[in-house]
């Protein structure tokens, strides 16, 4: 395994590799860290080189200087694959990581040549023409509480990330178990986090996406409803979803068997 942080124009993004073959990148989620990925890196590994990022202000990744938005955080994270000499392959980004994947493949198609989104929606938050997405005042919510309560705003979002699965205590005992392995997430990249789920809206942008998409979501995710992943799927030229059932926001964490059978066949 190969640990290094890539200096980046944006700051100093910390990208863990393993494994040889097709390049492969996973994306993780608010609030969490590359770490989350390591049983799907292992898997994936056998072969494949797999390249797991930790966002900016997560994990052992510095955080952006003011402001952080979409475009600055795809920004730090494209410079960083570069500079490990990642040109081609398979990007997979998990719920605010899904995002920053998107964009990616927006903005960079000859790097993402394949993209799969896992618990990931083009907009998470509703409106009158998406009902699918988050209210605004959970997310409003988060915000307030992120000010007072760091640390029990953190562990009731994975919470919130694990309701309805076939076993969420299990679920959110091993996100908990793994939450500060690596340093603590810097609070301004939380808020800004936050503040990107809130903003972001790419659903008129994905129809320029000429790749292969799997959508992989969980049954009873409460975050990003089943009902969303076929409206996103209707997004993209050439998408297909892959729903497992009894998942919630987590379904590699919850039910990684099924997870990496769909990542297989998609991968073939």
């Amino acid at each position: 395994m190969v640990e290094a942080h890539a200096d980046t124009p944006a700051g100093k993004v910390f990208v863990e590799s393993s494994g040889a073959g097709a390049d492969l990148v996973l994306i993780h989620g608010w609030g969490t860290h590359g770490g989350v990925w390591h049983d799907v890196a292992d898997a994936f590994a056998v072969h494949r080189r797999v390249h797991v990022v930790d966002l900016p202000g997560h994990g052992y990744s510095r955080p952006l200087p003011a402001p952080v938005t979409l475009d600055a955080v795809t920004d730090a994270v494209d410079a960083a694959l570069r500079m490990r000499g990642i040109n081609s392959g398979v990007v997979i980004g998990w719920s605010l990581g899904g995002l920053v994947a998107m964009k990616l493949a927006l903005r960079t198609p000859e790097l993402v040549k394949r993209l799969v989104t896992v618990a990931t929606s083009p907009c998470f938050v509703q409106s009158a023409d998406w009902p699918w997405g988050m209210a605004p005042e959970t997310l409003q919510q988060f915000h307030e509480q992120l000010k007072s309560d760091y640390q029990g705003t953190l562990l009731r979002f994975l919470a919130l990330q694990a309701r309805g699965a076939d076993d969420a205590r299990r679920d959110i005992r091993h996100l908990r178990e793994m939450l500060f392995v690596r340093h603590r997430p810097d609070p301004g990249a939380l808020e800004a986090g936050l503040q990107i789920l809130a903003d972001t809206d790419l659903r008129e942008s994905l129809n320029a996406l000429r790749i292969p998409v799997l959508i992989v979501g969980g049954q009873h995710d409460a975050l990003v409803p089943a009902a969303a992943l076929h409206a996103f799927s209707d997004l993209f030229p050439d998408a297909r979803v892959a729903l497992i059932e009894r998942a919630a926001h987590a379904p590699f964490v919850s039910h990684p068997r099924q997870f990496l059978e769909y990542l297989e066949s998609f991968l073939r």
